[in-house]
């Protein structure tokens, strides 16, 4: 747990801007699809409380009305006046976006150093997206009252209204949400009652409670778990079938030098469980904050129990030849609960559904490997039973590989010369990255992981086959070499795929991702369009089936110094200009001084080192990569995909993309560098 740090006053309150760009575009900042993430937004801020040490009871009252409300009895939101604002400090927090007590990572004294908060946006959604808000604080000896209304607009400034004890502290709020932000302004209990429930079982120390308002009446749940992760775990098992024991554990970094990779207090809690059959439990939570789509810290434990089960069926000799187990083997029956502490974690936007900090990897991976292979070492017949069913499932899956081979074509595929193909055969497993030219081929093959991934390298920019008939497309050899190596046929939409050898037909598909890999300057973007040209037109059921991904390599690089013992020195990475905008004006929020790290620019991705490029743009558990899918079309044929490739790809349309430029051009962000 965290520890007590010092007092939290207006002082504490940092301010980056106002409540506009929410009304203007909720959804950058919140889920639309109802209030929940509003709601929890001013959840987590009182589950902050209690992980600093301050709250022991969170309540949520959820309304007839539409309304919901939400107590915690920690220090309460600071009511004195802001130094910059010259406005209470709570009224700053609800009003003005980047505000907040969460920024000063690098400070071990910091009020909040270990939180959920990240940008200080938090309850400024709520604020913003509803009718109307009102606050109310104890804390100096009385309990202060302030009230918004109409989206963020000032009702009632703050106000005494009564006298309190002097040990008497907490925060109070209660809003109703604005539906016409929301696609529908009702609040899910039973979503809000499954993180109070995750949420209690993280803060052991914390009783949460969920009234719910039916009639006139309120029904209450109350969740606590004085054993914390061990009693919660146990409870969502019961009734599958575990092969072993659990394996739990807990470790965070206690003590830190400027030669370690992770700063102090950073590290994970989690719970193991294989299963033989049934569903399984797959929870995991960062800074309390529930990532419902994973991230890079599931990656991480993934990555440090299989090594250790990989090691122990090594040492067990329990291995059978020509077996190879992969990952998948060893996650596909394992249920979970993991939470990680981590000081500064990037999550893939405001409602933070899956975090994307390439350190997680590591953290998790080093937190929980050793301790797994001691407790393997110390329960043999449990991990034997858990090595057995790793192994059961590794065979299962080459039984249904070789199945796949046997259902191919016997003749056998002329692949083109310059495919550097990959060791499995299973097509589920397998990518294939098309990369322009020679020199970025030769690093993405020393960086691959030679077991699944498969590198092609194109010689220049593919052709411009909008245009093209399917019939004469392999009289240009780079997209014949493409068609030969994922074993599929140019064909057109609405081909079908059910009759062996027609058009169409993805039962001969050698890979199921399909990674368009270029530079990411402007000629990389050029390539990207032609390739996505080709496969639009020439092989649209690859997108169809969601085959073919675009991968994001970055165009710069961060090298941040460290900051004595509580940070250490960081390489960051920024795909645009804007991003890396974005974290140079976060590394001045630390408190890094401008000019004490390095910005350098990738010209090209055969500028990069092999190990630069498999942590950035090939490594699955790191990588930044986007699915393309086909948009249903727009009753404007102008507007739906087809259109747009039609208007930007044609010979003919010069005049219309003229047109188009003079009207959208300054959308652009132009790289002329």
């Amino acid at each position: 747990m965290a520890t007590k740090s010092r007092g939290y006053n207006a002082e504490d309150i940092e301010i980056l801007e106002d409540l506009s760009p929410i009304l203007h575009r909720p959804g950058m900042y919140t889920d639309p699809v109802n209030p929940n993430h509003a709601l929890v937004e001013i959840i987590d801020n009182a589950s902050d409380e209690g992980l600093a040490g301050f709250a022991k009871n969170v309540a949520v009252v959820l309304y007839e009305d539409g309304s919901a409300w939400v107590e915690d009895d920690g220090r309460g939101i600071p009511v004195d006046i802001h130094p910059k604002k010259k406005v209470p400090a709570v009224q700053v927090i609800f009003t003005t976006l980047h505000s907040g007590g969460k920024f000063r990572k690098t400070d071990k004294e910091s009020v909040y150093r270990i939180a959920g908060g990240l940008h200080g946006v938090g309850v400024c959604v709520p604020n913003a997206l509803s009718t109307r808000l009102e606050v109310e604080v104890k804390r100096d000896g009385a309990r202060h009252c302030l009230v918004f209304h109409n989206n963020g607009q000032l009702k009632e400034p703050l106000k005494k209204v009564a006298v309190v004890g002097p040990r008497e502290t907490g925060t109070a709020i209660r809003f109703w949400p604005d539906a016409k932000y929301f696609d529908s302004p009702k609040i899910v209990a039973s979503d809000i009652a499954a993180l109070l429930r995750a949420k209690a079982m993280l803060l052991p120390g914390v009783r949460f409670t969920l009234g719910i308002e039916k009639n006139g009446k309120i029904d209450t749940q109350t969740w606590h778990f004085p054993e914390g992760i061990k009693g919660y775990f146990r409870t969502a098992i019961e009734g599958l079938s575990a092969v072993a024991d659990s394996f739990f554990g807990e470790r965070y970094i206690s003590a830190q030098s400027e030669s370690d990779s992770f700063a102090e207090g950073e590290g994970a809690l989690w719970a193991l469980a294989w299963t033989a059959d049934s569903e399984v439990v797959a929870e995991s939570y960062v800074n309390m904050i529930p990532t419902r789509h994973a991230g890079t810290h599931v990656s991480g434990l993934r990555e440090g129990v299989y090594a250790a089960i990989r090691n122990f069926i090594e040492h067990h000799e329990m291995g059978q030849r020509g077996l190879k187990l992969v990952p998948e083997d060893v996650w596909s029956r394992a249920s979970y609960v993991l939470a990680v502490k981590m000081l500064d974690p990037q999550f893939k936007g405001q409602v933070k559904n899956e975090l994307i900090s390439r350190d997680a990897v590591k953290l998790v991976a080093q937190m929980v490997r050793d301790p797994f292979e001691l407790w393997l070492s110390q329960h043999v017949e449990e991990g034997k039973r858990i090595a057995e069913l790793c192994i059961r499932q590794a065979l299962a899956r080459s039984r249904a590989a070789q199945k796949i081979e046997r259902r191919k074509s016997t003749g056998v595929a002329v692949l083109p010369g310059k495919l550097t193909d990959c060791a499995s055969e299973d097509p589920e497993r397998n990518e294939l990255f098309i990369v322009e030219g020679d020199s970025a081929g030769g690093s993405a093959k020393q960086a691959r992981d030679k077991e699944f991934q498969a590198i092609l390298p194109l010689k220049g920019k593919p052709k411009n086959t909008w245009q093209d008939q399917t019939e004469t497309l392999f009289a240009n050899k780079e997209i014949e070499a493409i068609a030969l190596a994922i074993g599929v046929d140019p064909h057109r939409k609405g081909d079908s795929g059910s009759t062996t050898g027609s058009s169409g037909d993805l039962s001969g598909l050698r890979y199921h991702k399909i990674v368009i890999l270029a530079d990411a300057d402007v000629d990389g973007s050029h390539i990207q369009v032609l390739l996505l040209t080709l496969f639009f037109k020439h092989f649209p059921r690859l997108i169809d089936a969601g085959r073919v991904y675009v991968a994001q390599p970055p165009l710069f690089r961060i090298d941040v110094p460290g900051a004595g013992k509580g940070r250490p020195a960081r390489k960051l990475y920024a795909l645009d200009k804007a991003e890396l905008d974005s974290i140079e004006s976060k590394l001045s929020e630390e408190g890094v001084r401008e000019g004490n790290w390095a910005v350098s620019r990738f010209k090209g991705l055969g500028e990069m080192s092999p190990e630069q490029l498999w942590e950035t743009t090939l490594n699955p558990d790191t990588r930044r990569m986007l699915a393309v899918r086909e948009e249903e079309d727009s009753a404007d044929a102008k507007e739906s995909d087809a259109g747009v490739f039609e208007m930007m790809m044609a010979k003919e349309n010069a005049s219309l993309r003229r047109e188009w430029m003079e009207t959208y051009g300054n959308l652009v962000d132009a790289d002329i560098s």
